[in-house]
């Protein structure tokens, strides 16, 4: 049956906890989207199939576990899914990829709905050329390459992501490269400064997975033997399987201040608008909302070059370094970022520029809302 101009209904699979990029993807998009008229129901997995607080009028699939990085579904996740999506009628199913055996399910989940499915997928990445092939992340795209070859397209964050793919078999056709984005009538600069709150010189940030890949052991290690403390004070905001281990090892005492994660958008952005520098000193990355968040709000940025964030890295823009021995690197550069105070409002200036050409989630948004049209005038669902 055609539908001529009517709301365009997605159901959307994504995650709502424990915090991370692909949380923060997930509520953005889909704000940005229902603000645009379309209408999405909200699958995402939950421990609990009934929570008393579901004001969000969301639909639960039960797991078994769930973390930041992976979700286990429940052995009846996938009838239930397919029941839901048959009593909804979408027009289409937009996975954010959670890593989870379900993800494997969806191509046959979708056929029997008689649905398309798009999916985002989110994995930080390393390229073939690091050689570093038995890494974990290389194992998570080779394990999924040739599923995705069944979805009808499969949104991906970089020119250097679609290229990763396009080497492990996916074919281009499958590959639709749409940014991360960020609003940036939120995300402002923002003054003053919590610099003057700490009485130092400079304020640094990081913001994320508190994790081995995110490599903070190196900037921890870097920041004390450089003594950074006397003259800056360092934020780490966010969670993570290690976070435990580093808190035990430095303190305020090194001028690191460990926030933990924090669900409040609003007090995340205050935070987060008022630092100096953000870094990122990650081994592998996909493409971090954090960093855009920060570019967006103007702050100079420190970050490898690893990942889609690559594509971002300019020496024009930030401070950017490789992913190889980061210590050594942070360990000299640290004290010549507080140093620098004009160079370092220069690169914040070029980096918020740069952020405004290319990772406004209202202009990205569009590109999807696009996208949409064109597979379901494919398919002739709906005419324009």
């Amino acid at each position: 049956m055609k539908l001529i101009n009517l709301i365009i209904h997605i159901a959307w699979l994504g995650k709502r906890s424990p915090f991370c990029g692909n949380v923060t993807y997930s509520d953005n998009i889909i704000t940005a989207l229902e603000s645009r008229g379309y209408k999405i129901s909200f699958f995402h997995f939950s421990r609990v199939l009934f929570p008393s607080f579901n004001k969000l009028k969301d639909s639960f699939l039960p797991c078994s576990y769930k973390s930041q990085v992976f979700t286990l579904p429940s052995f009846q996740a996938s009838k239930i899914f397919l029941h839901n999506l048959s009593v909804i009628n979408p027009h289409l199913l937009h996975a954010s990829l959670t890593l989870s055996p379900l993800d494997f399910l969806l191509p046959d989940i979708c056929r029997q709905a008689e649905i398309p499915l798009i999916a985002t997928f989110h994995p930080p990445f390393i390229s073939e050329e690091s050689r570093l092939l038995t890494h974990s992340q290389f194992i998570v795209y080779k394990m999924y390459a040739p599923f995705l070859a069944h979805y009808s397209y499969v949104i991906v964050f970089s020119r250097l992501q679609k290229n990763f793919m396009i080497s492990l078999g996916v074919s281009e056709k499958k590959l639709i490269i749409i940014p991360n984005g960020v609003n940036n009538l939120t995300y402002l600069p923002s003054y003053p400064r919590l610099r003057s709150q700490f009485k130092v010189q400079t304020i640094f940030i990081y913001q994320g997975r508190v994790s081995k890949e995110k490599n903070l052991q190196d900037l921890l290690a870097a920041w004390v033997d450089a003594k950074m403390s006397i003259r800056a004070k360092l934020i780490i905001l966010g969670n993570g399987p290690i976070l435990n281990h580093l808190v035990r090892n430095y303190s305020s005492i090194d001028g690191v201040i460990w926030i933990g994660s924090i669900q409040d958008y609003s007090k995340r952005i205050e935070i987060l608008r008022k630092a100096d520098v953000f870094i990122l000193p990650s081994l592998v990355e996909g493409l971090s909302l954090s960093l855009l968040e920060a570019m967006s709000c103007g702050l100079t940025c420190v970050l490898t070059d690893t990942g889609g964030d690559a594509e971002v890295a300019d020496p024009n823009i930030g401070f950017v370094l490789s992913p190889a021995n980061v210590y050594a690197q942070l360990r000299i550069l640290l004290p010549l970022v507080v140093k620098h105070v004009e160079f370092r409002n220069v690169l914040s200036h070029r980096s918020e520029t740069r952020f405004n050409q290319k990772y406004v989630l209202q202009v990205n948004v569009l590109y999807l809302d696009f996208l949409y049209k064109i597979l379901l005038s494919k398919i002739k669902q709906i005419i324009y």
